[in-house]
């Protein structure tokens, strides 16, 4: 008879992936937003991203996050609050407006976020990723979506 074998403990990542949406969003816009997101942290993190998936047909996919994206949410001034202590960490940082629903297209995207100052950015949604213990910070008080 085998004897049981213990599962491996949880892998604990250095560092965290973190998406905060802003509570009145509609769905769609959570979603959209979330996308947006990451797909920011991905480009500034190369090292992020895994391997290409593989299935038994010997069919490729595109690799993904080698580590969990917590999706949160907060109200406009908690997700205003961890911009600001976002800022003033080494983390790396995306951001998405409430500007960003109106344009259609990435250069009318980046000319939005230009055309507002740093404090007057109306936040939908940021995604940051750096030492969990930063992440946490930038965090705090947020909760995770339901």
């Amino acid at each position: 008879m085998n004897a049981p074998t213990t599962p491996p403990a949880p892998l604990r990542f250095a560092t965290k992936i973190a998406v905060l949406l802003r509570d009145d969003l509609l769905v769609w816009q959570r979603l959209n937003v979330t996308a947006f997101l990451v797909s920011g942290i991905s480009s500034a993190s190369p090292e992020l991203i895994g391997e290409p998936y593989q299935d038994a047909g010997d069919v490729t996919y595109l690799p993904m996050f080698r580590q969990p994206v917590l999706v949160l949410e907060a109200g406009k001034e908690l997700l205003t609050a961890a911009h600001t202590r976002a800022l003033g960490r080494d983390v790396s940082i995306s951001v998405f407006t409430s500007d960003l629903f109106t344009t259609g297209n990435d250069a009318d995207n980046r000319a939005a976020v230009r055309a507002v100052p740093t404090t007057a950015l109306d936040l939908v949604g940021l995604a940051v990723h750096g030492p969990r213990n930063l992440v946490d910070k930038i965090t705090k008080g947020a909760v995770m979506h339901p």
